[in-house]
């Protein structure tokens, strides 16, 4: 039976965190009563990531699992696992699961009447239970006011790893992206207002998980990534903002 929702989870050194993830994952879409896809991208992880999800995949049929031949970046996983999604809803979640996978009802009940829904950590209904250090949260303040200064985007947050989209209408948008780091977020909902996409930002409970993935070296080329997206793209027909 062909799915009607695919779930993409990037992962790179996640064995600590991934076999609970998938428990609490197929936990609940087993009871959303839809057939549904785990798809777990492996980033050339050097540890047991691969191993234990191939374990676990002899107890879950729904799970699928593809496997970078070397470590390339959350964007190109996310890319890959996007690209390869049978579904007619994609949903991206982080390993970390820092905002629960139940919250995907909100972003489901927001899909109707648009293409997309991001999940935000900075609206004023955005549940943040468990903050960042101050550090992460100024430096995540800069780069939205970079972002939309050089895009024209009306996010008020682009990174948060919680977003579903339909899949038939953001193909094109994947299919044309460039960015491997952790930008790439800001690429594909840059090509999709430019497609004159609709998508809404979403207010979602969110907790930060210790044991991140971005370094400093990866956050401050992360900047440098939104100018380059912006001269990649910059003929490209702009459709209406958000």
């Amino acid at each position: 039976m062909k799915p009607e929702l695919s779930v993409v989870i990037p992962a790179f050194n996640e064995e600590t965190r991934l076999p609970t993830t998938l428990g609490r994952v197929k936990s609940y879409l087993d009871g959303q009563a839809i057939p549904f896809e785990v798809i777990v991208v492996d980033d050339g992880s050097q540890d047991k990531t691969l191993a234990l999800a191939q374990q676990i995949h002899s107890g879950f049929r729904q799970l699928r699992i593809l496997a970078n031949v070397r470590n390339r970046g959350k964007g190109f996983s996310v890319r890959r696992g996007f690209l390869e999604a049978r579904a007619a809803l994609v949903l991206v979640t982080d390993a970390d699961l820092s905002a629960p996978i139940e919250e995907y009802e909100k972003l489901r009940s927001a899909l109707e009447g648009n293409d997309g829904a991001i999940g935000s950590r900075a609206l004023k209904q955005s549940d943040v239970y468990r903050r960042q250090s101050v550090f992460r949260e100024w430096s995540g303040k800069i780069f939205n006011q970079v972002m939309r200064l050089l895009t024209g985007l009306k996010f008020q947050d682009t990174q948060c790893g919680f977003k579903l989209f339909r899949r038939e209408p953001f193909t094109p948008v994947f299919a044309a992206q460039r960015t491997e780091g952790f930008a790439f977020d800001v690429e594909i909902l840059y090509l999709a207002h430019k497609l004159g996409l609709r998508i809404v930002e979403v207010p979602v409970r969110w907790g930060n998980v210790e044991g991140t993935r971005v370094g400093l070296i990866a956050g401050l080329k992360a900047f440098g990534e939104i100018a380059k997206i912006c001269w990649i793209h910059r003929g490209k027909k702009r459709g209406p903002l958000n």
